[in-house]
């Protein structure tokens, strides 16, 4: 597998697509901080990591409105690659939809969202948007 991040993303994007509550993905530490984010945030209602086997894995459980069955996650979009790396500074940040996305981002002190790396002035690779 080339892009473990993009292969996470759209395990999530097709679960949501096909209305799943779990999604089980294969584990990696940075796939376990992306989950704590996006946990964090209010995206995804709850994970459990599930260690078997060398690797592991992470089981998501997804959120969504009980009334509209509407998910949570409205896009997952993967901006950084392997063949083409996107790296932004604490000033040139990006804003997803005007702040009311995320952005998650890869720094020198760990995974975390647009917002809290422009709040702690450090800059990193931009992983993905999500709103």
């Amino acid at each position: 597998m080339t892009d473990p991040i993009a292969d996470y993303l759209t395990r999530l994007r097709n679960a949501i697509k096909a209305g799943h509550r779990v999604v089980e993905v294969p584990a990696s530490n940075l796939k376990k901080e992306i989950t704590k984010v996006l946990f964090d945030k209010g995206y995804i209602l709850n994970y459990k990591f599930v260690e078997d086997g060398p690797q592991g894995s992470i089981k998501i459980a997804l959120k969504y409105d009980r009334v509209n069955k509407v998910n949570a996650i409205k896009q997952l979009v993967r901006v950084s690659t392997p063949g083409l790396r996107k790296y932004a500074g604490y000033k040139d940040m990006p804003r997803v939809l005007n702040g009311l996305g995320i952005a998650i981002l890869s720094t020198s002190k760990g995974v975390m969202t647009d917002k809290e790396a422009r709040d702690q002035k450090i800059g990193g690779e931009v992983l993905c948007y999500i709103y």
